[in-house]
């Protein structure tokens, strides 16, 4: 294709999607997902600069990888071992490449300037699903609506429900049912790290069952609820033993996620109804929220969002050497911010999303701008504001395909907090024996009260 015809087509779609205010789209607008448009709604093209490639299917099997004899629930090997830097972004070249970056990054680029910077690698556009999920996106783009002002979905089961979106609710909404895995199950780490680079390491055993993307799955048979999630504390051992159990409902506002938590030292499950908005994430020493896991979790009903567009920037991702058995955690955790060395930038389009808070609504955050990989809705950057529109902390979701799956998801969730000078990274699983397990046979009844209950007695 042309690069005039590239560059045509990408004002094109931007237009065709900034101007109508309907939810649902036609089943001609539809239609072009899988032909000028990925599956999953992205623009299949490549930029006109040559600088991003066209899509060809991502990375579908092992096998594709590189690595056909890899077995499910290892350290990934990575498919992109051999490319290089191109260059390497400081702040004495920042000026340069200041229009394709996100305010967090020039942010975290003035804050260290001795020790931050970014290498941006040529960009692999390594994002592939299941193809039941493309078939079920395509069916949902014309039956999908919001509900409640956006505060629920409707018409959507199994894929994307908005992979041509008119508002930034509904891009907020494809990252929340995006496509993780039916079940997951995985040990992780989550270090608070000082402005010294000390931390103690916070494990949990974490459990999902994503109801939602279930295989024969119906909006009817949900009863409200998308995902159950398990999250059990083992260690430290003032922490061991506290059981988080947690049913994703669909439509928060008009029924408030569920949760309940198992206390070790009174050996009871009671209702736990602070988990989420502004309430501190577990054991993160307040540098987290709980709607800040998963990048960002839950009802989307405190703010209003406004759809930007799409963009070019360098965002984290194929981040395979954060995720790898070859380094050790005290490779990655150092005073102020992550071994960059083992980070990996790339340019790529994003859709911009900014949040502002409602009126009479309460949120620590004032304002945030969330930026989605076009090619799977995982957010992989946000910027936090504070009450004084002061930038105060700054996400980054440094992703990976797990291509047994075949899924993108992130590996290591960072919060850095400006202010403080400190950081969180949530997800570190290089020490551990396995990463993610995609075939844990897991039911409804594995994520009740009474089964955590009985987990902690055991």
């Amino acid at each position: 294709m042309k690069l005039k015809q590239i560059a045509g087509l990408a004002a094109l779609v931007f237009a065709g999607l900034a101007g109508s205010a309907n939810a649902a789209v036609s089943a001609q607008e539809a239609a072009r997902l899988g032909a000028d448009l990925t599956p999953m709604g992205a623009i299949k093209a490549g930029n006109a600069a040559g600088t991003i490639p066209a899509w060809d299917g991502g990375i579908t099997s092992p096998a594709k990888a590189g690595f056909p004899n890899f077995k499910s629930g290892g350290h990934h090997p990575d498919p992109y071992a051999a490319d290089k830097p191109l260059f390497k972004i400081d702040p004495s070249n920042m000026s340069r490449y200041a229009a394709n970056m996100t305010e967090g990054n020039k942010a975290l680029l003035n804050a260290y300037k001795g020790t931050y910077f970014m290498n941006v690698y040529p960009s692999r556009r390594s994002a592939a699903f299941p193809e039941r999920i493309y078939e079920a996106t395509k069916k949902n783009a014309t039956t999908g609506k919001l509900t409640g002002g956006g505060t629920g979905v409707t018409g959507a089961i199994v894929g994307i429900p908005f992979a041509i979106p008119q508002e930034g609710v509904e891009v907020i909404w494809n990252h929340i049912m995006r496509y993780r895995a039916e079940v997951a199950e995985r040990i992780i780490g989550q270090a608070a790290v000082t402005r010294t680079g000390d931390y103690t390491m916070v494990k949990f055993h974490d459990e999902t069952m994503v109801a939602y993307s279930l295989p024969g799955a119906t909006e009817a048979g949900l009863d409200n609820v998308i995902a159950y999630f398990i999250q059990e504390t083992i260690a430290p051992a003032r922490l061991a033993g506290e059981i988080l159990l947690v049913h994703e409902t669909l439509d928060q506002a008009k029924e408030n996620r569920r949760a309940w938590l198992y206390n070790p030292g009174q050996r009871r499950v009671r209702r736990a109804p602070n988990v989420a908005f502004d309430n501190p994430g577990t054991g993160s020493d307040g540098l987290r929220t709980s709607d800040q896991f998963d990048v960002y979790n839950g009802s989307p009903e405190r703010y209003n969002w406004k759809l930007v567009g799409r963009k070019e920037m360098y965002i984290p991702y194929n981040s395979y050497m954060l995720h790898s058995d070859k380094v050790k955690d005290k490779d990655i955790l150092k005073p102020l911010h992550i071994n960059q060395a083992l980070a990996r930038y790339e340019l790529h389009r994003v859709w911009v999303v900014d949040a502002t808070l409602k009126p009479g609504q309460r949120h620590i955050y004032k304002r945030r701008t969330f930026y989605l990989d076009e090619d799977s809705w995982q957010i992989v950057a946000v910027d936090c504001y504070d009450g004084r529109d002061q930038l105060w902390r700054v996400q980054e979701g440094h992703v990976i395909n797990y291509y047994d799956q075949p899924t993108l998801w992130t590996t290591l969730e960072l919060t850095y907090d400006l202010q403080a000078g400190r950081y969180l990274a949530l997800g570190l699983d290089n020490e551990e024996q396995n990463t993610v397990l995609f075939n844990a046979k897991r039911t409804l009844a594995d994520f009740t009260p009474a089964a955590i209950a009985r987990r902690g007695t055991r």
